[in-house]
């Protein structure tokens, strides 16, 4: 993400390592697409220079590309900059439930199967969604 960061007009972007967290996608990139998105990334750069200057973050970033149509101009450095973005987010879920399996799973419950704590986790990870259904409807 790091390479990402628009402060001092793109000063640490660099191409290597952005290739590098492509290729931790397989199932996004192709290797036909990994050679293609070195090439993208350098008319990028130099695209970006002049006209996304004003922008502050990968967030506005990804809207500035999607509203002057660079997205389609270089749709392999749209689709790294998607999944940087994704992958905070995705992050941050994955820390939040295993902190949730750690409060769920105490000693007594060391014993429960799978499917049992599998439960007990969507029970108290979505308790927000649950508290919206009505008791005697689950009964029923």
């Amino acid at each position: 993400m790091a390479c990402l960061n628009l402060i001092n007009s793109f000063a640490a972007f660099d191409k290597q390592k952005l290739s590098r967290l492509a290729q931790f996608y397989p199932r996004d990139f192709s290797a036909i697409e990994l050679s293609m998105l070195e090439d993208q990334l350098q008319n990028y750069i130099i695209d970006m220079h002049s006209e996304f200057v004003e922008l502050k973050n990968i967030g506005n970033l990804a809207v500035k590309m999607v509203v002057t149509k660079r997205d389609k101009v270089n749709p392999l450095v749209y689709r790294l900059l998607t999944l940087a973005l994704i992958l905070s987010v995705a992050t941050a879920t994955v820390e939040r439930t295993f902190s949730a399996m750690n409060i769920v799973k105490t000693q007594l419950h060391n014993r429960m199967g799978d499917q049992w704590m599998n439960d007990c986790l969507i029970a108290y990870i979505e308790k927000d969604l649950l508290d919206k259904l009505d008791n005697k409807l689950i009964m029923d």
